[in-house]
């Protein structure tokens, strides 16, 4: 990894922090193992091997999705028709070791008239992007360590989820899932909080193994604390740290807080949360700066089938110096700022997200609407409106329909005029 540490207000994730984390993986890798050995050397009639097979369980998910594009700066619209066929298998756990394995697979089913992203496909990029290769992809495979009180490890490929997924996500909206080599810690209990460490080495990027963008070599560190406060209100402090070996861009620090609770407006429940966090340039990052984020939520249950809900999110930025707004490289970017991905990279201005949103839900049905309004945080300029809309039915338990659209209209000359339609069928046994 390379650091730059003469850079002014440069963050360097260096030797000792790396020394650190290479410890505490050794520690815990060492003392997992002996564990391990230690469930095996038990008597024949234990039969740990035969615990391992018998309690585990195999799963299997299909989903099929059709997505249509039409988008202004492409003279042909996209139509994608995409399976992905997915099986894993959770190993049952014997004496707090256990394991999991997670294959994906993508395939193009009749329509292919799309970009899929990934630089596999040049015929097509006069269509615009649908960011679902086909092909193969180990999803996940680790292997977990629990003590069945306040400490468990997880080593290997995993899915990372962390609070709303703002930071850090496995952008499930997409076909081919993004997951983490490393190393997780979780301990609970601590002063009444939960830690969660995470040591990450690659990114397995949403674009599949045949793509150079498909992976990031990567020295990450995630550092996430639940703190309980009083009246059901919760405290996150969280430091994530990136330093980027494959795009330097991308390499950050970001610090922050989330504090989330609910409360009553007229004897109905309100949720709020208030995030907020500072991000500046770290490791190998070729330019210096300094960034800062806010957002702010509330929801209120109107009826027992009615919610509402509105939102303010700030993502700063610069309009006089490109490169240095707030980013979020490992997000689930498809969950924020409308449905359309206009903004999956922060405009050099950044962008503020003004927006509203109303849920309906009827036995099986939930109906979802949002609207938002885009401006920029350096300047005074309209970025956009969208609107966004979803049907979903759930069917016997194991079955789900979703139909989405999404509208955007730009105001701006750095964008343009997108719609995007879904329909997605899935199943899981």
């Amino acid at each position: 990894m390379c650091t730059s540490p003469g850079v002014r207000g440069k963050t360097s994730l260096g030797n000792g922090n790396r020394r650190w984390s290479v410890a505490v993986a050794v520690a815990v890798v060492v003392a997992s193992l002996a564990q391990l050995l230690a469930s095996v050397a038990v008597s024949a009639d234990e039969a740990p091997v035969a615990s391992f097979i018998e309690q585990g369980k195999a799963g299997l998910d299909l989903r099929y999705r059709y997505e249509h594009v039409d988008q202004d700066d492409f003279s042909r619209a996209a139509d994608a028709s995409t399976l992905r066929l997915r099986l894993n298998y959770q190993i049952g756990a014997v004496r707090g070791v256990s394991g999991f394995v997670e294959f994906d697979y993508v395939a193009e089913l009749l329509l292919d008239d799309f970009n899929n992203g990934d630089g596999s496909n040049p015929a097509r990029s006069a269509y615009p992007i649908v960011a679902d290769p086909h092909g193969d992809d180990l999803n996940q495979l680790y292997v977990d360590f629990n003590n069945g009180e306040r400490f468990s490890a997880r080593l290997g490929r995993q899915r990372i989820l962390l609070d709303n997924q703002r930071f850090v996500g496995g952008v499930g909206w997409r076909q081919n899932e993004q997951t983490y080599d490393g190393l997780t810690l979780t301990l609970t209990d601590v002063l009444n909080a939960t830690v969660r460490y995470s040591g990450i080495s690659r990114v397995k990027r949403i674009f599949g193994e045949r793509s150079p963008a498909g992976s990031h070599d990567a020295s990450i560190h995630l550092l996430n604390v639940t703190v309980p406060l009083q009246k059901q209100w919760t405290a996150t402090p969280y430091a994530y740290l990136i330093d980027n070996d494959d795009a330097p861009q991308l390499s950050t620090a970001t610090y922050g807080v989330r504090l989330n609770g609910s409360t009553a407006l007229a004897k109905r429940p309100l949720s709020l949360t208030v995030d907020v966090a500072t991000q500046s340039d770290a490791g190998n990052a070729p330019l210096a700066f300094r960034a800062n984020y806010l957002r702010l939520d509330a929801g209120l249950k109107l009826t027992s089938t009615i919610d509402l809900g509105l939102g303010y999110e700030l993502l700063g930025g610069n309009s006089s110096e490109a490169g240095k707004a707030f980013r979020t490289p490992l997000a689930t970017l498809h969950a924020f700022q409308g449905w359309a991905d206009k903004f999956l990279a922060t405009p050099d201005a950044g962008v503020v997200d003004t927006f509203g949103t109303l849920r309906v839900t009827h036995e099986a049905w939930t109906i979802t609407g949002a609207i938002h309004f885009f401006d920029v945080d350096s300047g005074n300029a309209s970025l956009g409106k969208e609107l966004d809309v979803s049907v979903g039915r759930r069917f016997a338990t194991r079955y789900q329909l979703l139909l989405k659209a999404a509208f955007f209209d730009a105001e701006s000359a750095m964008l343009t005029d997108s719609s995007k339609l879904w329909l997605m069928l899935s199943a899981s046994f």
